[in-house]
């Protein structure tokens, strides 16, 4: 394969240097803002198995995006922990050139028998999403009744085990706000980094409204008046948490603020869903179909073609754009389909 492809930009300058990759579209949770057991009930119809990706086709795909300046890789669902074979897929994806980076997301439930297989496979970093510490509101927030402890329990026994974990939390206005302060303490305590997410308008099925929103700027303000906050300077273009540092510690405290403060002119994110789609930005609401390239006996050459076409025709900026109207009126892929 020519792997000497000039790196592509897209339409607003922005190279390829990130890839999401969906592993699964089913999940053992039904949180509201993303899979609601309203519309994903027991009898949902999930993809079979003959329609996801293998994981030779993602090794495949993962070669062809990291010859173009991908660089960092994460491994996302619906929960991508319910996937059979983790660690193989992991290892593959280590072995690929210029990939310098590979991330998992998870809601930690199934990590307790994964987590060592995972990191002698070469995973180092873990996203674990949770909303709430409070038992009864978290079991209310993932839909199943899971208790916060059980999740907690696993991230103590992944760092154990050696991974850098850092947390993530959407926090959504009269749901979780009154978390933030002992989540935040929690975690500062463990030198865990905890990561507030703004409310995000993704799919179609979460009920979004501006008025549901809890800026970085309340957050911040909640934080600060009890912890004091220095800015931490990004680590590389595109990175989309704004961090800070608690004051007189190595402990960060990060926000991602896609509806206060968007970061459309810096993102280099492509992502891929379990279905082999290639989807530019996380609000879309369409894609392109690399796997029925894959599985129609397209070359490398010919799928690198289509991919760098996407990514030059790329113009989204849909945080730029969004009103209350079209985040209402747009029809966008779901969160767990794409990967969040």
């Amino acid at each position: 394969m020519n792997t000497n492809h000039p790196a592509p930009t897209d339409r607003l300058r922005r190279p390829i240097r990130d890839l999401r990759i969906s592993v699964t579209d089913r999940c053992n949770f039904r949180c509201t803002y993303c899979m609601p057991k309203e519309i994903f009930g027991d009898d949902y119809a999930f993809m079979p198995k003959s329609e996801l990706l293998t994981f030779e086709e993602i090794e495949r795909l993962t070669r062809l995006f990291a010859s173009i300046g991908v660089k960092k890789i994460r491994l996302t669902g619906g929960e991508p922990l319910l996937r059979r074979g983790m660690p193989d897929l992991v290892s593959r994806i280590m072995k690929v050139d210029g990939v310098e980076d590979v991330g998992l997301t998870t809601n930690g439930l199934l990590l307790g028998a994964n987590a060592q297989p995972l990191h002698d496979a070469g995973l180092r970093r873990l996203n674990v999403s949770l909303d709430a510490l409070d038992p009864e509101l978290f079991g209310r927030l993932n839909g199943r009744g899971i208790d916060s402890a059980q999740i907690l329990r696993q991230i103590d026994q992944a760092r154990q085990v050696g991974f850098e974990v850092k947390v993530n939390m959407v926090v959504q206005k009269g749901a979780n706000d009154g978390e933030i302060l002992p989540m935040a303490a929690y975690f500062k305590e463990r030198g865990i980094t905890l990561r507030f997410i703004e409310f995000m308008d993704v799919g179609n099925d979460n009920g979004w409204s501006f008025k549901r929103v809890v800026t970085k700027k309340e957050i911040f303000d909640r934080l600060q008046a009890v912890h004091e906050l220095e800015p931490v300077d990004p680590d590389y273009f595109g990175e989309v948490a704004s961090r800070y540092r608690y004051k007189g510690t190595d402990t960060e405290v990060g926000f991602i603020t896609s509806v206060s403060e968007s970061f459309c002119s810096s993102c280099t994110r492509a992502r891929l869903s379990s279905n082999g789609i290639f989807y530019t930005c996380l609000f879309a609401s369409s894609g392109f179909d690399l796997r029925a390239m894959l599985r129609g006996g397209a070359g490398d050459e010919e799928i690198l073609g289509a991919i760098v076409d996407v990514w030059e025709s790329r113009s989204d900026r849909y945080s730029d754009e969004r009103t209350e109207q079209t985040a209402k009126n747009r029809k966008k892929i779901n969160m767990s389909y794409i990967g969040g």
